[in-house]
């Protein structure tokens, strides 16, 4: 008995010895060099493994940059900062950052503003809803509310409100992208961090349909499209949905966010104080 346990002993013990040099012998035999550039990449990016550089992590990123296929100012969490990093283990010189993006909730019909065609009680979760029916929401465009979005994002940069919407956190909103990918209705967008209004609808209906699920639909009336509105063309319509095409003309994006008889624009954060307000309020001083 015990020459047999012994015996097994030293057979295990030599497979192991034996397989442990092959392995050993194999991983220096197929190893692949990898480029102390792509490390170095890699150790600078922020990990999110997010895809907003358009590769599928930092890894796949960092070889395309040091293989020449890919600039370095794709990466968005990282911004200025990372953007320069990777300039200087490549050795080159300006390298000028990408515009820092922010994500936009576009749509406004939350609990209090929508219809919903029925109670949805299921998973919590917007793309098991919409399999319910298209989802409980009456508009067929609308945010239906269950988080997704939230949950996805890496940054913990979205919460949901009362009223049942999303609510970007824009401090710690990188523009990553993983909630406009998250999202099945497509009511998220990536916007310019320059760009204080925007549309928050995404309906393609008019005028009835619109109204008759949502109070703060676009229902495509096209008066911020109006020459007394926008006399520069910095909104035009493209289907039922008007378009901004200039987000830095302010003065007109605001004159529309006024104008608007169903308060579907957006401002991001406070409003600038005009300079008529700010004549106003001097003469009262």
């Amino acid at each position: 008995m015990d020459l047999i346990f012994y015996a097994s002993l030293i057979t295990l013990g030599g497979l192991g010895l034996l397989f442990g040099a092959g392995l050993a012998f194999a991983s220096k035999k197929f190893a692949v060099d990898i480029d102390p550039k792509v490390e170095q990449i890699i150790e600078t990016l922020p990990g999110a493994n997010c895809g907003a550089c358009g590769y599928p992590g930092c890894s796949a990123y960092a070889e395309a940059v040091v293989a020449g296929n890919a600039p370095p100012n794709k990466c968005i969490p990282g911004g200025e900062d990372v953007t320069q990093n990777i300039a200087s283990i490549l050795g080159i010189t300006g390298v000028e950052s990408a515009e820092a993006k922010v994500a936009a909730i576009r749509c406004q019909g939350g609990k209090e503003e929508a219809v919903e065609k029925f109670i949805y009680s299921g998973i919590e979760d917007c793309h098991a809803a919409l399999l319910i029916n298209g989802g409980h929401k009456a508009c067929r465009y609308g945010c239906l509310g269950l988080g997704s979005c939230a949950k996805a994002c890496p940054f913990d940069a979205i919460e949901m409100n009362k009223n049942g919407l999303p609510v970007v956190i824009e401090d710690k909103c990188t523009g990553c992208g993983v909630c406009v990918q998250t999202c099945p209705r497509n009511i998220i967008e990536l916007i310019p961090i320059s760009q204080n209004v925007y549309l928050g609808c995404v309906s393609k209906d008019r005028t009835k349909a619109v109204k008759s699920v949502c109070k703060v639909g676009c229902f495509a009336c096209q008066l911020c499209t109006k020459p007394k509105v926008a006399p520069s063309g910095s909104i035009e319509m493209e289907g039922n949905l008007p378009v901004i095409r200039d987000i830095h003309n302010e003065e007109e994006l605001f004159a529309a966010y006024d104008k608007c008889p169903a308060h579907s624009y957006v401002i991001r954060g406070e409003r600038p104080v005009q300079k008529e307000e700010q004549k106003v309020e001097t003469e009262k001083q």
